[in-house]
């Protein structure tokens, strides 16, 4: 049983080995183009010649090498490393303060929040009255929440 299994497996790779290794043929059209063809019979008829493509690569090519970084043009300012490290900390300050800000911020609009949320206007009948008269105050904490994240991302990211 193994070995008909195996020589079937064998036939099968013969019979498609023609088609992997097989002759391609370029034929000029009368019109003047190019016809290319891997079937002999139809070369044969069109007076194809067979073309000499050398046994197909199998070798997988090199990896490119990272491309390494161009220089600086010349006479492009150079600033250095004390200067940038007092830059450094300048922006983490300025993202401290902002960041103290935006906490501030938030902390005035979840009380905003809260505080429309006690109440219930007489108006208000239908729950959806209610809901699209937080609305806004739901928006304004979120757009602080994201601001308080975003500068907590970019802090960790500083130097």
């Amino acid at each position: 049983m193994r070995s008909l299994t195996r020589n079937l497996i064998l036939a099968g790779l013969l019979m498609l080995s023609p088609a992997v290794w097989g002759e391609i043929y370029e034929c000029i059209e009368p019109s003047g183009g190019k016809l290319f063809t891997s079937d002999p019979k139809e070369a044969k008829a069109k007076g194809c010649k067979a073309m000499n493509l050398g046994p197909p690569n199998t070798v997988s090519g090199t990896k490119p090498q990272a491309k390494s970084s161009t220089p600086p043009p010349q006479g492009f300012p150079k600033v250095d490393k004390d200067t940038q490290k007092q830059r450094d900390n300048d922006r983490r300050k300025l993202l401290e303060q902002e960041l103290a800000r935006e906490e501030k911020l938030l902390a005035q609009a979840k009380k905003e929040l809260a505080e429309q949320e006690s109440i219930r206007l007489g108006s208000e009948v239908n729950y959806q009255r209610v809901l699209n008269r937080l609305e806004p105050y739901k928006k304004k904490v979120a757009l602080h929440e994201n601001n308080v994240a975003n500068l907590k991302r970019e802090l960790a990211g500083t130097r």
